[in-house]
């Protein structure tokens, strides 16, 4: 199989070269040059070298245990870089002698370090790092010890373009996070220093810090005060940003002290490995109580998000104003409690003002004071604090950050202070329209999932070539790249190619990337799997819409509409390519499968290509359902309602196939993060209640999010997508045998108790695999490859 990844090397030695290059601007702007004179700083207090080599050997054992002693790593400074942050990777003088190691890599941090083993593994040796739960990593193509391709000439130096390579959504914690260990975490730090992110996300435990200070006798509230602020388990992304509070809780004190010991964890294999954990700050967000402690505090109650009926119990948070003194005493002692409680910090923090919350005035003034009390805070507790901001809000709510507002928002902390995470910028990109944010400092990121949800997906033409524009764009003031999806393990091609662009300095060529892409995925050429990821990447993977790939297919999000009303010019779901193109690359990649069945990547590629294809098939059916409907066809709305509750079960027998697709894993790690019965009980029904319901309802309105969260997971589409369905489906055949209208709040009713009812039960699901993928896909594809319009 080694000769599978040597005759790759031509390829893609081309296409290393593009990567050597490091462009600057002549002049950088003032922020930009005050951000890079704390990068200088920063870097002097990352932990000693020594530390960091020993961190990477660690990533190094982790991922190829087998070749431990064929690497040897080495931090360098800048100045050995060409002056910047950089990984080389060269024959290591010693190569051929038993016992020696055959690979020098050397890099300015730990996870430069990991990012040039990646590199060298991935394009020497035609590997494929990716999430155990999207087929894991292909290590098969690797040569055994003592024969690793060497590399020409005195070896190859890549430098990054820009500082940063940033991680993660706010809410990524909440969708992907929340139920996991250390041992999960460790798994997920290893994949971040492969991929070069050198600045994380780190928000787990923030609300054991929260209660430290609050409970203080700074401000004397009580557990049970905090118990109405804190959100769920599953839902505390919302809480924290100000959207909800209590949704899901109380949170035991177990758990606040379990996660801030996970933290601990997490924070120092951070600084290990050389990166820049992003620690939370305050925003403005108070718990209730603080009005009674407080009386003469100016606190206002933001309004209703997406609660079914301004409930507030759940919705309608508390925001202190920004002028008052409270202000910066609150956002100091947070700081400086979590410099206390972890002993360290990188200087840099998160805080997301009106997330999705419209400011109460759109006045500049306000706007503006609010922004520097907000600095003022972090500044009060760590002189050098940078804030780094999530983007969204000038994307969600457009209408109110007119450029005034933005301005107001952005000038309003000192230059280099302050540091914008584009955040929607694969789609919508905020910094074309705002002449680089006005000065600021930005990272160019990609969105790209919502909620979590399992769809193939991307805009790989633009994740190729945006930073590059925008980086080489007039008066730039881009200083990193990051991924910001929502939710995380999932579409792997995707998050194969982003993490390259902290390292590319020139725009990928992906006719040719891709072909290699196939090479190292399933760890050997195929030519079926080549003409499959050549169509896919075409179509599926060059979504140019504009749209949010926000998954709302027929299965996972029933429409709840009267469908004696609703107009449907076409069927339902996000749709940007010919579902026969899908259907052609599953073709292809099925009759690769007697070369590649046994090779995990491929299992799981096949699954998710073949759910695709049903997927689009089903909202087709739905669509033909409703047009049956309403000329009165009653024998085709019986006929393919049965044919759709068929496909329903159909797939998840596909999905109980693949151990990546299975929604019992996602439950019982939530159980098992319990210490007693209310807590094993209180964490199921989070974990259930985020992928349905979402947030509240009454008897007869559902919730505003619902589904929002959607999976495709085995279990879930038998024990609630599949009844869901059959419920509507019943009701409307009812209605058409007895000539009424459709009982819209009857279907409302029974499918809001279903729904809460699912919520509240305790039924097991599988959590190994049932059935062979490749048989089951094949033999679906075979019986649905006519169908198109059914």
């Amino acid at each position: 199989m080694a000769s599978s990844a040597a005759s790759l090397l031509p390829l893609l030695l081309l296409l290393l070269n593009c990567s050597l290059c490091w462009h600057v601007s002549a002049s950088p702007a003032p922020s930009v040059a005050n951000l890079q004179r704390f990068l200088e700083n920063l870097h002097g207090e990352l932990a000693p070298a020594a530390v960091q080599e020993s961190a990477a050997t660690g990533v190094l054992h982790r991922l190829i245990p087998s070749h431990a002693e064929s690497f040897e790593f080495r931090i360098v400074s800048k100045e050995e870089c060409g002056g910047k942050a950089c990984f080389q990777i060269k024959n290591h003088p010693l190569a051929g002698k038993t016992g020696s190691p055959e690979i020098s890599i050397t890099g300015t941090t730990g996870v430069e370090l990991c990012a040039g083993l990646h590199w060298y593994l991935k394009y020497w040796c035609g590997v494929h790092v990716s999430w155990e739960k999207t087929g894991g990593t292909q290590m098969g193509s690797v040569p055994q010890p003592g024969a690793l391709p060497r590399v020409n000439g005195a070896g190859i130096r890549v430098q990054r373009p820009v500082a940063w390579s940033y991680y993660q959504n706010a809410v990524t914690s909440s969708y992907s996070f929340v139920w996991w260990d250390w041992k999960r975490w460790e798994k997920e730090i290893d994949w971040m220093a492969l991929q070069g992110v050198n600045l994380p996300l780190a928000f787990s435990g923030q609300e054991a810090i929260w209660q430290r200070v609050f409970q203080s006798h700074m401000f004397n509230l009580s557990k049970a005060d905090l118990d109405d602020f804190f959100g769920g388990p599953a839902f505390l992304a919302w809480a924290r940003m100000g959207n909800l509070h209590g949704w899901g809780g109380p949170l035991s004190q177990t758990w606040l002290d379990q996660q801030l010991n996970l933290q601990k964890y997490i924070l120092t294999r951070m600084h290990q490995l050389g990166m820049t954990p992003v620690l939370p700050a305050f925003s403005g967000n108070v718990p209730s109580a603080m009005r009674r402690v407080f009386p003469s505090a100016k606190i206002t109650q933001l309004g209703n998000w997406n609660t079914a009926k301004d409930d507030k119990r759940w919705c309608c948070t508390f925001l202190l104003d920004p002028t008052d003194a409270l202000f910066v005493e609150i956002g100091k002692a947070f700081i400086q409690q979590q410099i206390k409680e972890y002993g360290r910090t990188s200087h840099i923090y998160n805080c997301d003002t009106f997330n999705e919350n419209t400011p109460p005035t759109n006045a500049s003034s306000f706007i503006s004071t609010l922004g520097e009390a907000v600095y003022n805070g972090m500044y009060a507790g760590d002189k050098d604090a940078v804030w780094l901001m999530q983007g969204w809000l000038f994307t969600a709510d457009s209408k109110f950050w007119q450029p005034p507002q933005m301005k107001a928002l952005l000038k309003s902390v000192p230059l280099g202070k302050l540091v914008v995470l584009d955040l929607f910028a694969d789609v919508k990109p905020i910094w074309q329209t705002s002449d680089n944010f006005y000065g600021t400092p930005y990272i160019w990121c990609m969105l790209h999932n919502f909620g979590g949800n399992i769809e193939m997906y991307g805009t790989l033409d633009t994740v190729a070539t945006g930073p590059v524009d925008a980086r080489m764009s007039p008066n730039s003031t881009m200083v990193g790249v990051g991924m910001c999806m929502e939710g995380i393990e999932q579409n792997p091609v995707v998050y194969d190619l982003m993490p390259e662009m902290a390292f590319r300095s020139e725009k990928v060529q992906l006719d040719e990337w891709i072909k290699t892409y196939s090479t190292r995925r399933y760890g050997r050429d195929a030519r079926g799997a080549q003409m499959a990821w050549k169509i896919l990447y075409q179509t599926v993977y060059n979504c140019s819409d504009g749209l949010q790939a926000h998954n709302t297919d027929v299965i996972v999000k029933f429409p709840d509409v009267d469908p004696g009303k609703v107009m449907l010019a076409r069927p339902p779901g996000h749709l940007w390519y010919q579902p026969a193109d899908a259907k052609q690359a599953l073709h292809a990649l099925l009759q690769s499968s007697y070369f590649l069945e046994s090779v995990l990547t491929y299992r799981y590629d096949v699954v998710d290509l073949t759910r695709q294809v049903l997927a689009k098939l089903a909202n087709q059916m739905y669509y033909n359902i409703v047009m049956a409907y309403q000329v009165k066809d009653l024998d085709k709305v019986e006929q393919q309602s049965k044919t759709l509750l068929n496909l329903i079960s159909e797939m998840d027998d596909l999905l109980s196939s693949n151990e990546c697709f299975l929604l019992g894993p996602w439950l019982e790690s939530a159980k098992a993060l319990s210490t007693t019965n209310i807590e094993l009980r209180l964490y199921e029904w989070n974990a259930r209640t985020q992928v349905t319901m979402w947030f509240d309802n009454t008897a007869d309105q559902p919730s505003q999010l619902h589904d929002y969260a959607n999976k495709y997971w085995n279990g879930l589409l038998s024990g609630y997508y599949f009844p869901r369905a059959s419920l509507y489906l019943q009701l409307l055949q009812q209605a058409m045998q007895k000539n009424a209208s459709f009982p819209f709040s009857t279907w409302r009713v029974k499918w809001i108790s279903l729904t809460n009812s699912w919520q509240a039960d305790t039924e097991l699901y599988p959590v190994k695999i049932q059935g062979d993928a490749i048989s089951i896909a094949t033999a679906l594809s075979q019986r649905y490859a006519s169908c198109s319009s059914i």
